[in-house]
């Protein structure tokens, strides 16, 4: 058998995982412990790790994320509101097959942000394809893509996304071309993909923001409807970490 000869096949048919287990096999000695099937069973698991690592770092990337979050870092101290078993219930991400949409608000600082990225990193672990925009970037992607024409296409891009993760909604009234923008991107999405709404301003004020009142009951129906919903609360979660 000529082991350069099949490293280099394996490189060629861009089997990475499997041609790093080959080759540390040489040096761990593992063939010599497993059977036949037991080694091919190994060098395949091998591979498949690769892939779905591989495929999780694409996707991250993809997401654009501001930083980096998990599950796992997230604090559940009784000041916050917090539901851990909602949470937990969510960390399957069977809320995106399902196209529900994530409402989280609350205080400048209470962490709505974190948590929705954590959500989204696990999601990305999962397999599916996420996006994430602050609102007011995404408006303003938006209305250049209506400039130069490229405006259905941004749209079907966005739209081709399990979960899209909006922040800082509401930090600006919603008027004009914009609302017009938010109702094409939430009629897309509605029933149909899921979506995460991060706000400072609690639901009940949302109607306030939209100058079209027609226009703001379709987008909030649409958003709001069967919702999934968080409310923190407590001290700024910033200042509890520069403490």
């Amino acid at each position: 058998m000529n082991t350069n000869a099949t490293i280099e096949k394996m490189q060629k048919m861009r089997l990475k995982g499997m041609k790093r287990a080959y080759e540390s096999s040489f040096e761990t000695r593992n063939q010599d412990t497993f059977s036949n099937d037991e080694f091919i069973a190994w060098l395949i698991e091998s591979e498949d790790n690769q892939r779905n690592n591989s495929r999780t770092e694409r996707l991250l990337k993809n997401a654009k994320f501001h930083y980096q979050a998990s599950l796992e870092e997230i604090s559940y101290t009784d000041d916050r509101n917090l539901d851990r078993n909602l949470l937990s219930r969510l960390s399957d991400c069977s809320f995106i097959d399902r196209n529900e949409n994530v409402i989280i608000t609350g205080c400048t600082g209470t962490g709505k942000s974190f948590l929705a990225t954590a959500l989204g990193h696990q999601s990305c672990i999962k397999g599916y394809k996420v996006l994430y925009y602050n609102l007011g970037k995404l408006f303003q992607k938006l209305m250049m893509a209506k400039a130069d024409g490229s405006y259905i296409r941004e749209l079907i891009k966005i739209e081709n996304h399990d979960l899209l993760i909006i922040d800082d909604f509401g930090l600006q009234a919603i008027s004009n071309e914009k609302q017009m923008i938010l109702m094409d991107l939430v009629e897309d999405r509605n029933q149909k993909r899921a979506t995460i709404f991060c706000s400072q301003l609690p639901v009940k004020n949302w109607y306030d923001l939209i100058e079209e009142k027609t226009i703001a009951d379709a987008i909030l129906d649409r958003i709001i409807h069967s919702a999934i919903r968080f409310e923190l609360k407590g001290e700024s979660m910033r200042k509890k970490m520069k403490k």
